[in-house]
């Protein structure tokens, strides 16, 4: 195949390989916490949110990297504090923070870089990734998954009872955060494969698949990460053979071994539901 050719002779196809294996993993293993807590608007409001600290970070001429780890945790204790310090609910605190700070860092990106910069940011472009960016998502990667190895217990109890984790001593609140910071550095990480309009796809599209094919969840992560790296992989060999956009690319693979996995799912599927439905249908007008 003329794809496995130019990926053994183009060191900027290598990278782009590498680092979308890298990132299909790491947005599978902490899209499964994002999915179980219910907390998909925060996944997407902070990878939005984080356009502000890109923009900041042009601007002085350093990696993004740092901006967006720092407007993004900001933005995750702004939400916090508004929705404890108020009547608002939290749905609607992810709202107001994240559209503002979206729109500020639109308006930052225009006035600091061209419009080819701003697409590049928004969409992502994975070809197009450095050294240096290869390796930080390595490191973000190793930094995410020995976290959860780390901290799994403390992470699975929290997910599916928070009072129950009170009630054993756990700082919810502090795990809580914790998960934010993971959840901002995998987004940071995200952002030159698939960009970040697009990134809440790879954080949810994936881990939403292994949901329903299992109701364990080390297996979950190990499916989510394994489809999101499937998404990755084939959307670049896609996006590479058509010269179509990497980003949305790879949203539409995941979306659509979502609709597989939806469809004939052998516990949650729709179709097999279905069928289960007509035989005891059948059953019970015989």
């Amino acid at each position: 195949m003329e794809f496995i050719s130019d990926l053994m002779n183009y060191a900027f196809l290598q990278k782009a390989f590498v680092t979308s294996i890298v990132v299909g993993i790491i947005c599978g293993v902490i899209g499964s916490f994002i999915v179980l807590r219910g907390m998909a608007l925060m996944g997407d409001a902070i990878s939005h949110a984080v356009l502000p600290g890109v923009a900041i970070s042009y601007i002085l001429g350093i990696n993004y990297f740092y901006g967006a780890v720092v407007v993004g945790v900001l933005t995750a204790l702004g939400i916090g504090a508004i929705s404890r310090n108020s009547r608002i609910k939290n749905d609607s605190a992810i709202g107001i923070v994240f559209s503002a700070a979206f729109a500020l860092g639109i308006i930052m990106i225009t006035l600091a870089k061209s419009a080819t910069d701003l697409t590049q940011i928004l969409f992502g472009n994975i070809l197009a990734v450095r050294a240096s960016d290869m390796w930080l998502t390595i490191i973000i990667g190793a930094i995410v998954v020995l976290t959860v190895l780390i901290f799994y217990k403390e992470l699975l109890i929290t997910s599916f009872d928070e009072t129950m984790a009170a009630a054993y001593g756990l700082k919810t609140r502090m795990i809580h955060y914790g998960i934010m910071v993971l959840l901002t550095l995998v987004t940071v990480a995200s952002l030159q494969t698939v960009g970040v309009i697009l990134v809440v796809s790879m954080l949810i599209t994936p881990a939403s698949s292994a949901y329903l094919l299992t109701n364990r969840m080390s297996t979950m992560i190990w499916l989510a990460s394994l489809f999101g790296a499937i998404s990755a992989v084939l959307g670049l060999y896609i996006s590479f053979e058509l010269n179509l956009p990497s980003g949305p690319v790879i949203a539409l693979v995941a979306t659509s071994i979502f609709l597989l996995v939806f469809i004939f799912s052998p516990k949650q599927g729709i179709l097999w539901n279905t069928i289960r439905k007509y035989k005891r249908r059948t059953v019970i007008n015989d």
